[in-house]
């Protein structure tokens, strides 16, 4: 029997307050389901919307736990489009998974992209106070309110609050037919600690797209390169620390908005502080390598597959999602994370071996090409909605949730 793919899909999903690789992923999955003539429509909530202050918190709390007005736009939305697959994203704070018991009251299926682990941690990232942090799936929820992940005891608690809602009342594992995450370590994480049913994952990578051509020679480059926010668990100071160590040139891009408060600057190390494409395209093209020192459960890292299409080798710590992504020995050297002598002897190595520098590079261009290419992405996601279709009416098997409720006795 041959599979077809939707005629009509809804994708539904609430924008970040600053942005970010979710949204442009978002937007590239989008874009690439309309090169293929799916019509598209949009149910979008903007967090930029909510402004500040006391008002805007209240509000993010009650529609992350039921989004009244939002649910009943997406029901008209439902009714009036009339789709024949719905894909939703980030649903939180102003949608809130209560559109999805809509879906499945009229038969319609569902794919969500998985791009943190918002399923099993209140602040979605599994880190808390400098360190990897699992506690909310061996403890519960209460834990994000016990030690504070927020920030506030308040905000903690509501993020507590709406996870617990949302898992006990089985709003992902019982409503999703599919859920699609950017690597094998996020598919088998949420098999493993969200209790979602291996048969009800699928691995789509990011779509990266590829630059014309890779650079001629990346041994010709004249500095490591890291990119990305500079916040703690990006190890931005691990980088800093490392290019040092090996004497070797650092340079660091990041958004206009972060603060570089505390890394302190010198000869070795400088700044491009931007978020434009074309400045970071030439800001990887005269790298001869780049570093992603993360001391967190990276779920892809899309610099990383960025680097790696214009043929920059990658080095990359031994964590989360980034032990897939960076190939040791054929796209990249991988060290493990928080090690700064490590790194420091990869970053040496890289220096010293323009032949590795160039073997590495044109491994990374040939992966990315093979995985994340444009093509490649398309060919995969409209796959994924044909056998969703196909398999549809079919229960969503689910294994028991692995995390506890949100206060022990």
């Amino acid at each position: 029997m041959r599979l077809h793919p939707p005629r009509r899909v809804l994708h539904a999903y609430n924008l970040h307050r600053g942005g970010g690789g979710a949204d442009n992923a978002t937007h590239a999955t989008i874009a690439v389901l309309r090169d293929a003539g799916i019509e598209v429509d949009e149910f979008v909530r903007d967090s930029s919307s909510l402004g500040d202050g006391l008002g805007a918190k209240l509000r993010a709390f009650a529609d992350g736990l039921y989004a009244r007005d939002a649910i009943r736009a997406f029901i008209a939305q439902l009714n009036a489009k009339r789709p024949e697959l719905v894909h939703v994203h980030e649903l939180y704070p102003l949608i809130s998974p209560w559109v999805l018991p809509e879906c499945s009251r009229r038969g319609i299926p569902v794919v969500m992209s998985v791009y943190d682990y918002r399923l099993t941690c209140p602040t979605h990232n599994h880190y808390f106070d400098g360190q990897v942090c699992q506690r909310c799936t061996t403890e519960g929820e209460w834990a994000c309110v016990r030690q504070n992940c927020r920030g506030s005891r308040a905000e903690s608690l509501a993020f507590a609050l709406r996870n617990t809602v949302a898992r006990r009342a089985r709003l992902f594992t019982d409503h999703v037919s599919c859920f699609v995450t950017p690597t094998r370590f996020t598919a088998d994480w949420l098999v493993r600690q969200a209790g979602v049913a291996a048969d009800a994952v699928r691995v789509l990578p990011c779509m990266i797209e590829l630059p014309a051509a890779p650079v001629d020679d990346p041994a010709a480059g004249r500095y490591i390169a890291f990119a990305g926010r500079f916040v703690p668990e990006k190890g931005a100071d691990i980088a800093i620390a490392a290019a040092r160590r090996a004497g070797v040139p650092l340079w660091l891009a990041g958004d206009r908005h972060q603060s570089l408060e505390g890394l302190a600057s010198d000869d070795a190390v400088r700044y491009l502080v931007t978020h434009d494409r074309a400045e970071l395209a030439a800001f990887y093209r005269g790298a001869r390598a780049f570093v992603m020192p993360s001391i967190w459960f990276e779920s892809f890292g899309i610099v990383v597959g960025e680097a790696m299409s214009h043929g920059i080798p990658v080095l990359a710590s031994r964590i989360g999602a980034l032990a897939e992504t960076t190939l040791d020995e054929q796209t990249g050297l991988l060290f493990e994370p928080g090690d700064v002598d490590g790194l420091a002897r990869a970053m040496r190595r890289l220096w010293d071996d323009a032949e590795l520098v160039r073997q590495l590079g044109r491994g990374g261009r040939a992966h990315i090409e093979r995985q994340s290419s444009r093509a490649a992405h398309q060919r995969m996601l409209l796959d994924i909605y044909a056998n969703v279709l196909a398999g549809h009416g079919d229960a969503v098997r689910t294994l028991p949730p692995s995390a506890g409720p949100l206060i022990r006795g």
